[in-house]
């Protein structure tokens, strides 16, 4: 809208030339760009497949520093130079995670180790459970008939799961052996966080110099939100779960309680890897007893709900801002383009994607609205609402306005 002293916005070329262009060609020019996406995120993934190890040195290094840059930063307000601030809380952390590894990360392996080989145990409790579960039906004369699940577990389910938990221990143990490659990598990640923990504003700066000047500042405050934010609450709400789910079992003598609520929190760092876990976790407690599998799960859900309900709400706050669905869409994207490390940073590279198509369709919409027609574009006058009564002229005598109003019509 041209007004009498408001600037109009400059119209990209690139939203010029798409609007001049006509429906059909519109059609054409998408239906090209399809096929070009789809082989564009091809080629990425292939580049991160063929980079991978260094990727994961320089993502995993990033995620770390933007953690541990609160309390850096913190420490920085209390008058403490960065470079101190930096090296405090770098060895700090690492002090912390030492302790976790000596104490809780032994105990957990070995009920993980007693869990695999009392499996098959669980098993055969689990099927006599359903064989008498299956007699009572009976007995009262429902049309309900578990011999078929009852074969089920006994013939493939056992030996499916028997052989999950055992790669899933495998797994741990060789990810808990360090090899040459693995303290390579892990020297890298140690060093890239310290040197991004000091200098990480030079670095970023650098990097966003490359972006046009109104864009940098938005994209930094995204991004910021989109990564910091949400693994810093995700953190903090898996380790609540993790902590509250580890006592309450150790104190109901729920049978390996302290592998079971580490399992359930660290599940809870993914988006619906809480639920899973509950449900994975109640479903291995039922074939013991199906009696501490309600209190498991009782007692899981009460957790959760205090969790995502009382510490996330204020932690968390609105970070992601995503529907559910897309959530899952994002998690599945991920995991096909990334594996573990693409489920990770899944959601928070959703949310920068959402907040720029947002900002893409606010721009547009802007610059519709400022082109509407039936707008006044002569004299630079915008339009007197019809609340607003007339304001007489003081430059004009009242005898001239006066005369200047219409003379009224009268009947007959």
């Amino acid at each position: 809208m041209f007004s009498s002293g408001s600037s109009t916005p400059k119209r990209s070329r690139l939203l010029t030339w798409w609007d001049s262009l006509s429906p059909l060609s519109r059609f054409l020019i998408i239906t090209l760009a399809a096929p070009l996406t789809v082989l564009n995120v091809w080629a990425l993934a292939t580049i991160f497949s063929y980079f991978k190890s260094l990727l994961v040195v320089l993502l995993v290094a990033s995620l770390l520093s933007f953690l541990l840059n609160y309390p850096v930063n913190w420490l920085e307000q209390n008058g403490i130079r960065r470079g101190q601030a930096a090296i405090l809380v770098f060895f700090a952390s690492i002090l912390f995670l030492s302790f976790l590894g000596v104490t809780l990360l032994p105990l957990a392996f070995t009920q993980a180790q007693q869990l695999v080989a009392r499996l098959p145990e669980w098993f055969d409790s689990g099927q006599r459970q359903l064989m008498m579960l299956n007699e009572r039906i009976e007995i009262f004369g429902l049309p309900i008939s578990l011999d078929g699940l009852i074969t089920q577990i006994n013939d493939r389910l056992k030996a499916q799961l028997q052989t999950i938990a055992g790669r899933a221990l495998n797994l741990s143990l060789n990810l808990a052996v360090f090899t040459v490659s693995k303290l390579l990598d892990f020297i890298l990640i140690t060093i890239s966080t310290l040197y991004l923990l000091q200098h990480g504003r030079d670095v970023w700066e650098s990097l966003i110099g490359w972006l046009p000047t109104h864009v940098q500042q938005p994209f930094s405050r995204t991004l910021r939100s989109s990564f910091q934010s949400y693994f810093l609450g995700q953190i903090i709400s898996a380790t609540c779960m993790a902590f509250g789910l580890v006592s309450v079992f150790l104190l109901l003598k729920v049978p390996f309680g302290l592998l079971f609520g580490l399992t359930i929190g660290l599940m809870a760092l993914i988006p619906f890897g809480g639920t899973a876990g509950i449900i994975l976790i109640t479903s291995l407690v039922a074939l013991r007893d199906i009696g501490s599998a309600l209190q498991v799960l009782a007692v899981a859900l009460i957790v959760q709900q205090i969790v995502e309900n009382g510490v996330a709400p204020r932690v968390l706050g609105s970070v992601t801002g995503l529907n559910p669905f897309w959530v899952f869409v994002s998690l599945l994207a991920g995991a096909r383009v990334g594996g573990l490390l693409g489920v990770v940073v899944a959601v928070p590279t959703a949310v920068v994607l959402k907040e720029a198509l947002v900002a893409v369709r606010s721009t547009r919409k802007g610059e519709g609205e400022e082109s509407e027609p039936g707008e006044q574009l002569t004299l630079g006058l915008t339009p007197r609402s019809e609340e607003e009564p007339e304001r007489p002229n003081p430059e004009i005598p009242s005898s001239e306005r006066r005369s200047s109003q219409p003379i009224p019509k009268l009947n007959g």
